[in-house]
């Protein structure tokens, strides 16, 4: 593509078109699908085209000038900032007024100015110009003495798309908001778990290295006068440099653990913000890491396809102690059905087969879908950094 009309089809940082493009990586290349959105135009031109009689001989000088600059302000309100909005809209508005008296076609615009109005940040400032625009639309129309029912049909289409459009930016700012405060709920979580480590590793540290160095220079003391004792004291330096070493270890492993609780807190964020109730029942065990960080990990897999396609209203994250078993029942009320195995699903079970935990998935269409793991009881000694869970 030329570079001067790459530039120009490039949407602006805070253009409407920026924000649906980032916050929805999967439509790669999706800045051209307004352009589509045009094909409603052609009714500017076909209703004048089609009416019977000679009604509107000079509609089309005042129609095609008319349509070089809503082509303008279209563009205007895709791909430059969202501030204009306001305005662009308001413009089409009043394009539409100006043709409508040699074009009734020109509702056309006044359902896009309704559209484009729909896209502002207020759904009340939004909904009350609309129907300001809509009552003074209305108000010419009766003047102009023009059939009714094309009246009915710009008031009806240009509500109904302005309160979508209106609906649909209230999404979008619900997934910012969502992948901020997700953003925010893992850097918390990490910055804790950074600290927490680092005093381990300050406290553990500045212990061993102060003990290592006192037996040292008793060692390098000792060294002339009591060769049994300097080794002695140096086989002391090389015990406790092991057992420090291996200290480090486990507590460096924390760091790539993720928390059970703060993926709760992460699901909960990514149901409710979709509608989606979500309820919680933990069983106080203690887990190693390693065990924490697969179930976390599968409770992100399972919340994150109940987002996607389970159309649920409420789901349940529950981990319970049945017969010696720990299990972790992720479930939702949604519309069940077949599951097809993809890669979500195979990466949960090769994970929780490491751990040695066993996966099933029960789905009835109609009846939602519950995913359960299940693993032998941990040794509550197994690691010393098991965390504690309580019941919500």
């Amino acid at each position: 593509m030329n570079p001067m009309l790459r530039d120009l089809f490039t949407p602006s940082e805070n253009s409407l078109l920026a924000m649906r493009v980032i916050f929805d990586a999967k439509r790669k290349g999706m800045h051209w699908f307004p352009w589509l959105m045009l094909v409603w135009s052609t009714w500017i031109f076909i209703t004048p085209i089609y009416d019977t009689g000679d009604s509107f001989p000079r509609w089309q000088v005042p129609t095609f000038a008319s349509f070089a600059v809503f082509l303008v302000l279209f563009y205007r309100v895709y791909y430059r900032s969202r501030s204009q909005v306001t305005t662009c809209a308001l413009a089409v508005a009043a394009l539409g007024f100006a043709v409508t008296p040699y074009n009734p076609g020109a509702q056309g615009y006044i359902i896009y100015a309704c559209a484009f109005l729909g896209m502002r940040n207020s759904t009340r400032e939004s909904l009350r110009d609309m129907i300001i625009v809509l009552g003074l639309y209305a108000a010419e129309w009766v003047w102009l003495d023009f059939t009714w029912v094309y009246l009915l049909n710009a008031v009806c289409v240009g509500l109904a798309i302005g309160l979508m459009n209106s609906n649909f930016m209230r999404k979008y700012e619900r997934e910012i908001e969502l992948k901020l405060s997700h953003d925010e709920v893992r850097r918390l979580a990490a910055f804790a778990e950074r600290e927490r480590i680092g005093r381990d590793l300050h406290d553990l540290l500045g212990h061993t290295l102060s003990l290592i160095t006192l037996k040292s220079e008793l060692a390098n003391r000792l060294f002339d006068r009591d060769v049994a004792a300097a080794k002695r004291e140096m086989a002391d330096v090389e015990r406790v440099a092991r057992d420090a070493l291996a200290q480090v270890r486990r507590a460096v492993s924390g760091i790539r653990a993720a928390g059970f609780a703060a993926e709760l807190a992460s699901a909960k964020l990514l149901l409710e913000s979709n509608g989606v109730r979500l309820d919680y029942e933990l069983a106080d065990v203690p887990l190693p890491a390693e065990i924490e960080t697969v179930l976390a990990m599968t409770v992100r897999e399972a919340v994150t396809n109940i987002q996607r396609h389970a159309r649920a209203a409420c789901a349940r994250v529950r981990l319970s102690v049945q017969r010696g078993q720990l299990v972790l029942c992720v479930e939702d009320d949604g519309r069940g059905g077949a599951i097809e195995p993809g890669n979500g699903l195979c990466g949960m079970r090769e994970r929780l087969a490491t751990i040695g935990a066993e996966l099933r998935v029960e789905s009835e269409r109609g009846r939602g879908t519950k995913v359960i793991a299940s693993l032998p009881v941990p040794a509550s000694q197994a690691s010393s950094q098991a965390a504690g869970l309580r019941e919500a």
